[in-house]
């Protein structure tokens, strides 16, 4: 008899063997490691470096650093400062973010409330009959008022993990909201600075216009007076009507850069109105030999990695699902089979317990559990490195268009000064009777256009130089030098 005992509970504990293994090999595994340190180069293949040419022809001086939160100060201009101020308090793509952050924090706080004590008041009136055999089958009613009270033993890290992932996703909310005001920022400083360049195309087109009339005044007289065919005024008519439809289609297009400029401020675009003026934003030079590291406070590379370690810290709290869970419960009241005596010191009634659970068969529930959590870590990584090779390829982009620009702009400057000197030598042929019509047309027409080309290069710049910014993050975090030209 007590040998078959003895096999028996032998048994029954190597049955158990097995089970307790793979508890502790599932309870031993470790998160997968967060690779975030990538093997990328130190600095930008791009220079952000002028030819020495045009380095000799631009006046810069050095001026002091600029704060990241306020790195459109280096434009040196009070119209684009006052845009992005009103921008930061009323756009509505930041309100969003700002209002995900506010969730994400109060997730965060509802997780991180399961790793306190839980007390609740409460009370019940039940009445039946069978229940209490010492009654019989008599009908009796129970009543009961009072505290209650639980509390979950963290013993492996199942709250503090879930609490931990909760707090990475609020600070991961939290950089997506800086990402958000940078892109903000960045839009109205692109929107305003177009803007000022079709200010600028505008005043090319009225001069423009101003030439074709003196011109058509000039043949308009000279046809009268003999010396030309009406043939001359129909091509001066010609070319003056032109240019002003070609007026005409820059202001329809500033009409609409200024709405988008007004839903970019959160303003109603019927009552807004950004004056024309003068362009004399400046030109930020961009600081050479900056490193790569720079990429690193980019607030959504930092809000893509948040998200990997939020993601890490949750396949930890789905391999905790194999250890047991532990509480301990408590309660103090009244207990009472007559209402009325619900209250009195005699009907008081405690108790206190403990609960150990483990579920043994649950259909591989935990397991997918587990293999979920490596799958969404795995997707994050890969999002974190996408992220971080589109950040490196936008800081290329925009580092290889400013040094192609630069010296482009260098190559136009000179291609106007000789349109422009081309022009004053056709006009002065054209009123001694020297040269044809056509000719000085054909001078005005690529003096035009090669203005309007300079122009789209000089305004290509002053984007490139705030899509640098975006790429960065909002601003370089050192001196800047800003361009006079």
């Amino acid at each position: 008899m007590n040998t078959t005992f003895s096999l028996t509970r032998g048994v029954r504990r190597a049955a158990w063997l097995p089970l307790l293994a793979a508890l502790v090999l599932a309870g031993c595994a470790a998160p997968p490691k967060a690779e975030l340190d990538l093997e990328l180069p130190l600095r930008y293949h791009e220079r952000a470096e002028a030819p020495d040419a045009a380095r000799a022809a631009t006046k810069t001086a050095a001026v002091p650093a600029v704060s990241d939160a306020a790195w459109w100060h280096v434009f040196g201009d009070p119209a684009l400062d006052d845009l992005v101020a009103r921008a930061a308090a009323r756009n509505t793509s930041i309100q969003q973010a700002a209002a995900r952050l506010a969730e994400a924090r109060a997730l965060a706080r509802s997780v991180d409330a399961d790793r306190s004590v839980q007390v609740g008041l409460g009370a019940s009136g039940a009445r039946g009959a069978g229940v209490d055999k010492a009654q019989g089958n008599r009908p009796a009613s129970l009543f009961s008022a009072g505290l209650g009270a639980s509390y979950e033993v963290d013993l492996f890290g199942r709250l503090a993990g879930a609490s931990n992932a909760a707090a990475l996703d609020a600070q991961s909310r939290e950089a997506l909201l800086r990402s958000a005001q940078v892109l903000v920022q960045s839009e109205v400083a692109q929107t305003y600075l177009a803007l000022r360049a079709l200010d600028a195309e505008r005043a090319i087109m009225q001069d423009t216009v101003g030439a074709y009339r003196a011109t058509l005044d000039l043949t308009q007289r000279r046809y009268r007076a003999g010396d030309l065919a009406e043939l001359d005024v129909a091509r001066a008519r010609t070319e003056l009507a032109a240019t002003e439809a070609e007026a005409l289609a820059v202001d329809r297009q500033r009409a609409t850069v200024e709405h988008a400029l007004a839903v970019l401020v959160g303003e109603v675009a019927s009552g807004f109105s950004v004056p024309a003026q003068a362009w004399t934003t400046a030109l930020p030079a961009i600081p050479a030999g900056m490193p790569s590291t720079m990429l690193q406070r980019r607030p959504d590379v930092i809000a893509a990695q948040k998200s990997v370690q939020a993601a890490q810290a949750r396949v930890g709290v789905a391999q905790t699902a194999w250890f047991p869970t532990f509480s301990l419960t408590g309660a103090g009241g009244y207990a009472s089979t007559d209402l009325g005596d619900l209250l009195q010191w005699s009907a008081r009634s405690w108790g206190v317990g403990a609960l150990l659970s483990l579920p043994l068969i649950d259909g591989g529930r935990r397991e997918a559990g587990v293999q979920g959590a490596n799958a969404r870590f795995d997707g994050a990584m890969a999002s974190y490195r996408e992220q971080v090779l589109l950040a490196f390829k936008e800081v290329e982009d925009q580092l290889a268009s400013l040094r192609l620009l630069d010296a482009q702009a260098e190559v136009q400057a000179q291609a106007v000064a000789a349109a422009q000197r081309a022009t004053v030598l056709s006009e002065s042929r054209y009123r001694n009777g020297v040269v044809s019509q056509i000719e000085l047309l054909d001078a005005r027409r690529s003096e035009l256009r090669n203005r309007r080309v300079a122009l789209g290069v000089k305004a290509a710049q002053y984007q490139a130089t705030v899509a640098l910014v975006r790429a960065l993050g909002g601003g370089w975090g050192d001196a800047v030098a800003v361009s006079s030209r």
